[in-house]
């Protein structure tokens, strides 16, 4: 009688029901938790369980408390559930590397296709079609690619830029006074700063559309060219030209409107000076 009198009544830690409200009630003791916080429903410990394993895909529990791992056996199926278990698994851990391979060889033969129509856009489609038939597969395999990234590559090298830097540094400065202390701007950026995916996707797309501009650009102005790859090398050579002189001239301009900027003093309106006079007259008088 002793003994039963020292053992503390059984209080679940979930649903705060004791042994007395449920005698049929299975209970368990799955950590080193002492006093009320030890004993647990068997069926609250299971809805517990699947509530802290969402998203975990049936990971480890410990308890709350004490953080010891809680120690959980299935029964036994099967061999047919088994090998469908680890198949399962083998798929979950081979998807992200399946889904990088996907993204992978998609744009790479996306790559081979751009650079192949601009073969066939730049020499002429029957001349693309025979020097692609006559090259090596591994050749156009590895050179396709390698086109549009050459494309981008070059798009990103802004000439202009240091062309601008250099008429600023030695033709501006040049107009002002001696010991004249004017500040000299920045040169304006393109629309967003570096690094913006505006930037980059403008990058992107001038640099796969230059094929097309320099091919339409050399049907223009060098129609007599009979060779279609001179033709659209002239154009292209004509494109950047013609862009660049455009470029450095609306930069430069950006750059005198900044340095010839001024900032005005506040203007002062009529009434607010008539205030001042009033309250002026207001204050000698009572000082009279």
């Amino acid at each position: 009688m002793a003994l039963a009198e020292e053992q503390p009544e059984k209080h679940c830690w979930v649903c705060f029901a004791t042994e007395r409200d449920d005698h049929s009630a299975e209970w368990v003791s799955p950590c080193r938790c002492k006093g009320c916080t030890k004993w647990i429903h068997q069926s609250c410990l299971q809805r517990w369980l699947d509530e802290k394993q969402k998203g975990n895909n049936g990971g480890a529990v410990s308890c709350p408390q004490c953080g010891t791992e809680y120690h959980v056996i299935f029964p036994k199926m099967g061999p047919l559930v088994y090998f469908l278990q680890q198949v399962d698994k083998a798929l979950s851990r081979a998807s992200p590397f399946a889904a990088v391979g996907v993204v992978v060889g998609t744009v790479y033969w996306s790559a081979v296709t751009y650079g192949a129509v601009t073969v066939m856009q730049v020499v002429g489609h029957k001349k693309g079609l025979y020097v692609m038939e006559r090259a090596d597969p591994l050749f156009l395999l590895m050179g396709l690619p390698t086109i549009p990234v050459v494309l981008v590559l070059g798009k990103m090298i802004r000439w202009e830029d240091y062309i601008v830097r250099l008429w600023q540094r030695y033709a501006y400065k040049r107009q002002l006074p001696p010991g004249n202390s004017r500040y000299l701007p920045r040169v304006p950026a393109d629309g967003q700063s570096a690094g913006d995916h505006l930037s980059v996707s403008r990058t992107l797309c001038g640099a796969l559309i230059f094929p097309s501009i320099a091919s339409l650009v050399g049907r223009l102005l060098f129609r007599r060219v009979s060779s279609n790859l001179q033709r659209t090398v002239l154009g292209g050579i004509a494109f950047v030209l013609i862009k660049g002189v455009l470029k450095v001239y609306f930069k430069q301009q950006q750059y005198i409107m900044q340095a010839n900027r001024q900032i005005l003093n506040y203007p002062e309106r009529n009434g607010d000076g008539q205030n001042e006079g009033r309250d002026e007259d207001t204050e000698d008088s009572g000082n009279e």
